[in-house]
């Protein structure tokens, strides 16, 4: 079988450089290294702080930093990265720098996609109260033309990731846009007008949700949150009191890996057009502290398993189709990350490679 038809594409996070915005609101020189190096151990056995090794502490302004990302994901079977992207309506963007010089040198060679964090920033995310630092707005029709117009470049680059012609583009919070197929049907609009075939468009909300109704091709979900609601449903009463056991008010939310990949079972996403999120870990302390959630006990082995699942979940759908999404690349100050950090170096990475070899 040839390689290319399975797609794995991991999540991308640019907030590794400072900007006016960050040093405003959080400190002079924040990045989310600032949160990832602070975090420290919570409850017993937990492993804080994390470390990268291989990449150390980079930043996104420096090419070489991206091009050596790129090659690292490239040699262990990643497809591509999908960029998030920052567009709060009225043109007005953040985090945009990386991804736009990307674009514009060509550099590094290496195909993506973007995915679209259609909400507002609050303080919460990083432990703070729920105030609102930036809003998302939706000003209207003229502004998702504009939107549309500003990515065109990305869509026509050569890297650019498609299914049947078709631009992938993802939406976080498809739900929150105001008329979701007011949107979808301007922007397939416009994409035809451009040489394609419309755009892909995957949203990630609940698994229930009628994406197309929406106007969306495919749906995904990745959400902690959805990981605990699923084992919950398999282990039922059990669950319940594996998780009165383990609340307690001085630690944080913590459950076992292992118990949730064991309790994942793909197939009861058949015929809902759902693409596969898998989180390899997690730990948000770093950002939200003894509110935070834990996975405990995640390792490359594990999460082989659950790649390997993944993978036999897709295998029937066409080429095309056959993604994988990994949440994430570099979301280090959620402890959600494939890059080579000092206490598993690469075999996060490895795992990858080794699963993709046996399909072949």
């Amino acid at each position: 079988m040839d390689k290319d038809n399975i797609r794995i594409l991991a999540f991308y996070l640019p907030q590794f450089y400072p900007t006016p915005e960050n040093d405003r609101w959080w400190s002079k020189g924040f990045t989310e290294w600032t949160n990832t190096i602070k975090a420290i151990p919570l409850f017993k056995g937990h492993y804080q702080p994390h470390i990268p090794a291989d990449l150390g502490f980079y930043d996104l302004r420096i090419s070489e930093s991206r091009e050596a990302q790129a090659d690292l994901a490239q040699q262990h079977g990643i497809e591509g990265f999908c960029y998030w992207h920052y567009w709060f309506g009225n043109g007005k963007q953040l985090l945009e720098r990386p991804f736009k010089e990307v674009l514009e040198s060509g550099k590094p060679d290496y195909p993506f996609c973007l995915a679209w964090a259609n909400q507002s920033w609050t303080g919460i995310w990083h432990g703070l109260k729920n105030e609102i630092l930036i809003e998302q707005k939706y000003p209207g029709k003229e502004d998702y033309v504009d939107h549309f117009n500003h990515l065109l470049k990305a869509f026509n680059d050569q890297r650019y990731i498609r299914v049947e012609n078709k631009p992938v583009f993802i939406v976080y919070s498809p739900q929150l846009l105001p008329d979701g197929r007011l949107f979808t049907d301007l922007w397939n609009e416009m994409a035809l007008k451009n040489g394609f075939d419309g755009i892909y468009f995957i949203g990630i909300h609940d698994i229930n949700w009628d994406h197309k109704k929406d106007g969306f091709n495919e749906k995904s979900v990745h959400q902690p949150t959805h990981y605990i609601h699923v084992m919950e449903q398999h282990l039922g009463r059990r669950f319940r009191n594996i998780i009165r056991r383990r609340i307690r008010k001085d630690i944080p939310f913590v459950v076992s890996y292992q118990e949730i990949i064991e309790s994942y079972d793909f197939n009861m996403f058949k015929d809902k057009d759902f693409i596969p999120t898998l989180l390899p870990n997690w730990d948000n302390t770093p950002r939200l502290g003894k509110k935070g959630w834990v996975f405990k006990h995640s390792t490359p082995e594990l999460f082989g398993k659950h790649l390997e699942s993944a993978v036999k979940y897709v295998m029937d759908k066409p080429p095309e189709k056959k993604i994988i999404f990994i949440k994430s690349w570099n979301e280090w100050a959620e402890g959600n990350y494939l890059e080579p950090d000092l206490q598993w170096g690469a075999r996060y990475l490895k795992v990858i490679k080794d699963v993709l070899k046996k399909y072949y």
